[in-house]
This record gives structure tokens, C-alpha cells and sequence, in this order.
């Protein structure tokens, strides 16, 4: 799923909000996401799963065409890692369209 077919989704199943505001609303989520991660925070989504990035070294290492040794500069890379919550619904029995989230279960 892309980011539109997210938006088409929820909008379709929210017909009091407009498409336009369930775009503003996914795009300021997945920001506050990245922003935390840029001030090296975590996100932790409860029966989701936790948003946080880790830390690689310098190092030096070898070019595979060449061979040269080439530096390469410490980076910040994202990592995700799901809930035991998601884990449980990922490998259920259950079909795909009967999989709901917690909340939608609770509701109805």
C-alpha cells in the first residue's frame, strides 16, 4: 500500500472528513514520526510497533569494482520494529480482510 491508497482508505472509511484533510492529517503523522527520529527520539505506536533509528560507525571499506578503499562516514539509518500484538495478527488464521485493529474492534 502507498501513501495515496492509505489516504483513499481511511477517507473512504471516514465519509465525514475530506480527502484532502485525511492527507494533511497522514502527512503531519509520518512528520512527527521522521522529526522525532531526526532529534534521535522513538515513536512507539501501542499494537503497532516502536519507530527508532540506530547509529552506524565510520568505517573504512572496499570499493567491489576496484577494489580502492574507500571512507565511508558515519550514518543514521531508521529501524521498525512491530509489536507482539502485530506479530500475533500477521501469523493468525485469520484472513486478511477480516484483520482489524484493536480500536475498530472494540467499536463494532
Amino acid at each position: 500500500m502507498i501513501r495515496s491508497e492509505l489516504v483513499e482508505r481511511i477517507a473512504g472509511r471516514n465519509p465525514c472528513l475530506y480527502q484532502r484533510d485525511v492527507e494533511n492529517i497522514v502527512n503531519a503523522i509520518l512528520g512527527e514520526i521522521v522529526a522525532a527520529l531526526v532529534r534521535g527520539g522513538r515513536v512507539e505506536l501501542r499494537a503497532f510497533g516502536v519507530f527508532s533509528s540506530k547509529q552506524r560507525r565510520a568505517r573504512t571499506s572496499k570499493n567491489p569494482r576496484t577494489g580502492e578503499l574507500v571512507r565511508v562516514d558515519k550514518k543514521r539509518f531508521p529501524l521498525f520494529k512491530a509489536s507482539k500484538e502485530m506479530h500475533e495478527r500477521l501469523n493468525s488464521d485469520a484472513s486478511p480482510k477480516d484483520a482489524t485493529l484493536p480500536s475498530e474492534a472494540v467499536q463494532g
